[in-house]
């Protein structure tokens, strides 16, 4: 367990640094700076540091460490609350950033800057791993360095049903994310956390569940076993279109693209009841009739 305890470690540290990251940030850039860049990227090397450290341990912990899948799934749902708490607001996903410009939230400028802070956050976090890695301070890394230029390919199942794959978690990721959008914090982080543990657990053995395309470019592109075209139609479009049909249904369309609400018809949302109606227009008619026969019955001069 003393390796368990040293990625533990690791974890805690990494959401230590960018969150100082984070604060230093804050203080000294402009609020769209910090917004569409710095936040961006810190949360994207938060979340690229932990899950490969945690894929690590995914691969090597059940026969190098003695421990099962139960205690992995554990941690990242425990990682994923702290993400969630601590990103302050930074998406470290391109798909949600371009839902966002999508739903015209954000504007082209701001996503395109989002999308390469992502980029650049996770670059930084692979390299930032892999020197981790160097240092063995576990038999857990020892393993990692020997098997790391030998990766082989998280597609484990045929091509299509790989993009089906991908894109159905992407799908159900994003349907929660729109309809947790306004909550609180309190229930959007634990909902979104159980939601993403859930489906790692029921696709990681097909593809590693990644639906973020940054994520999977950080994480398994340099892999032999499948081929760039491949692994661009699994973990780049699979999410993409699960994203797009998450948003269609969920919305009825794609504000940026269709003014108009495809799927659903629109109600007014303050429809009075025809009962209500009723009674309204009944109730003017009786107090029209007092007053006629009021007037009738006045003595005239």
């Amino acid at each position: 367990m003393a390796g368990l305890n040293v990625s533990i470690a690791f974890f805690f540290l990494v959401v230590w640094v960018c969150e100082v990251l984070r604060r230093i940030s804050k203080a000294l850039l402009s609020p769209g700076a910090y917004g569409c860049l710095a936040r961006e990227l810190a949360g994207s090397l938060q979340l690229c540091t932990s899950c490969l450290e945690l894929r690590m341990l995914v691969e090597i912990g059940p026969w190098g460490g003695g421990f099962g899948l139960d205690v992995v799934l554990t941690l990242l749902f425990l990682l994923f609350m702290v993400h969630g708490a601590s990103f302050d607001g930074a998406s470290a996903n391109p798909t949600v950033s371009l839902q966002e410009f999508l739903l015209l939230e954000s504007s082209l400028a701001a996503t395109a800057a989002k999308l390469l802070a992502q980029g650049a956050g996770m670059g930084t976090g692979w390299a930032v791993t892999k020197l981790y890695w160097s240092w063995e301070l576990t038999h857990f890394h020892l393993i990692q360095n020997l098997i790391v230029s030998e990766c082989s390919s998280s597609i484990h199942t045929s091509l299509h049903h790989a993009v089906f794959v991908e894109g159905i978690c992407s799908f159900f990721f994003h349907l929660v994310l729109c309809k947790l959008r306004q909550s609180p914090l309190m229930y959007r982080v634990p909902a979104l956390a159980a939601t993403i543990t859930f489906l790692t657990y029921a696709a990681g053995p097909f593809t590693g569940a990644f639906f973020n395309p940054a994520l999977a470019t950080a994480s398994t592109f340099h892999c032999s076993g499948s081929s760039f075209w491949d692994y661009v139609q699994v973990y780049w479009l699979g999410p993409l279109a699960g994203m797009l049909a998450a948003l269609l249904l969920y919305q009825g369309n794609i504000p940026r693209l269709f003014h108009k609400n495809l799927l659903y018809s629109q109600k007014s949302k303050y429809r009075i009841p025809k009962a209500k109606v009723a009674t309204h227009v009944g109730g003017n008619e009786s107090r029209q009739k007092r007053k006629e026969e009021k007037s009738n019955s006045e003595p005239r001069a």
